[in-house]
């Protein structure tokens, strides 16, 4: 398309390029789909998702058209689980356990969960009510899927819960890391609203060690559960990252979902550093604002990238070219300090690393430059040392330290749950197990006050 052209494109425009993709069931196709459902006995796709869900229960339920107590049995095992209808890998999880993959397809069970999840979302329905107050307050940092999880099991069982995030807006990840297209904010925030709706406390916009001390909340709650996530994307370091057009893919995404979209990358030749789903993101997202090509770079092979099968399609069909064993030696710029190129190294794999992974080693003399208006870094995130350091609990290089089983950390009264506690293994970060390790987290505190094994 030519750039005249590109350049007549108009912000509603570019904000229609923005709308959720994937379209729902209707409820002809909802019914027909659940009724395609084994209701298998010790079903595999139950053990195949890490919440458990039901779910032959909840997809009886949509066959049967109670859709509330389908919503009902779908949220209750997984707090973000209108969320986790839409992003969750479904193809490596709860479809790729089920039976009908021997035969004919798998039931779409991610669709018939979003059907569902999204008849409470219309109807505004409220699927829990909170538990008799039993005295005793935890204080959650995180409003994050982990965070959320944990505070929706705490007020489930009498605990005064009150959440402390960092960001304006509660629902982390959900809220403002994941693209619109796929995740619109409306379905993060009605997960919060029922958080909130359990008599849970917000405070938005309050950092730990900045806005409150950490004295504080030792002295005013009896637990603390750890659900920060994770920060921003670390540096290059190499050469022109600080040049116009240089973007932290993190903060990319986020001006995407708050309304800040702009028409900047309009004809525009973009280049993405990393091959993460947050690398993928941003390289949809790129597309999305009118960049006219988009290449995302990555030092080792499409085997090795974290990046879920599912989102590498989508990009390809976006038109996203992949460049692979190829790594950024230095960001030109212009006269007037604006991104003109991204001069790079040819690379080739040597031995494996801990994660199983070759480690990438530069061809010497290979060096070229690919031409480019805007770079996006991607090459995964920081971590909240700093805060986990003011908590005093033990961590290895910002990865905090727990027991497998309980969570605990080595502050008996702090537990941790989510990203800040996940190391870098493919899968590890889904929102999904985020959930879980808040249940889990929830569990673990009430079993200590109360002796009493709770199911996860």
């Amino acid at each position: 398309m030519p750039i005249e052209k590109l350049q007549r494109i108009s912000l509603m425009d570019l904000e229609l390029n923005f709308q959720e993709v994937e379209q729902g069931f209707t409820n002809q196709e909802a019914i027909e789909e659940a009724n395609r459902c084994l209701y298998c006995y010790d079903a595999p796709c139950i053990k195949a998702c890490p919440t458990g869900i039901d779910i032959p229960t909840f997809i009886k339920k949509i066959a049967s058209d109670n859709l509330l107590g389908s919503s009902k049995t779908i949220m209750s095992s997984n707090p973000v689980g209108a969320s986790c209808a839409r992003v969750c890998p479904t193809e490596e999880l709860c479809e790729g356990a089920c039976v009908l993959n021997h035969s004919t397809t798998p039931i779409m069970i991610g669709k018939l969960q979003r059907f569902a999840t999204d008849w409470a979302i219309q109807n505004d329905r409220t699927l829990f009510e909170p538990g008799i107050p039993n005295g005793r307050k935890v204080a959650i940092i995180g409003a994050g899927p982990a965070g959320l999880s944990a505070a929706r099991e705490l007020a489930r069982y009498g605990y005064e819960v009150t959440i402390f995030e960092a960001a304006e807006k509660a629902g982390g990840l959900n809220t403002y890391g994941i693209v619109s297209f796929r995740l619109p904010q409306r379905i993060s925030y009605w997960e919060v609203d029922q958080v909130k709706k359990l008599n849970v406390k917000f405070l938005t916009n309050a950092k730990i060690g900045k806005d409150i001390s950490v004295q504080e909340l030792m002295e005013n709650f009896d637990r603390i559960v750890l659900a920060a996530g994770m920060g921003h994307v670390p540096s290059l370091d190499i050469e022109g990252e600080s040049l116009d057009g240089v973007h932290d893919a993190i903060e990319f995404v986020k001006a995407t979902k708050t309304g800040k979209v702009s028409n900047h990358l309009i004809g525009k030749r973009v280049v993405v550093i990393g091959a993460g789903n947050t690398a993928i993101d941003g390289a949809n997202c790129s597309v999305r604002l009118g960049a006219e090509n988009v290449k995302i770079l990555y030092r080792r092979t499409a085997e090795e990238m974290t990046a879920y099968d599912f989102e590498y399609e989508f990009a390809k069909m976006d038109g996203v070219e992949f460049r692979w064993l190829t790594a950024p030696k230095r960001i030109i710029g212009d006269e007037n300090g604006k991104v003109i190129g991204v001069e790079c190294y040819k690379m080739k794999l040597g031995e494996p690393e801990s994660d199983g992974r070759c480690w990438p080693i530069a061809v010497e003399g290979s060096e070229y430059v690919i031409p480019a208006d805007a770079v996006i870094k991607a090459i995964g995130q920081t971590r909240h040392t700093d805060l986990i350091e003011q908590l005093g609990i033990d961590h290895r290089g910002g990865v905090v330290q727990v027991n497998p089983e309980t969570l605990q950390t080595s502050n008996p009264k702090i537990v941790a749950c989510g990203d800040i506690i996940f190391g870098k293994g493919k899968g590890d970060a889904m929102v999904v197990t985020a959930a879980q390790q808040g249940k889990m987290a929830a569990y673990a505190l009430h079993k200590q006050f109360t002796s009493v094994d709770s199911p996860v």
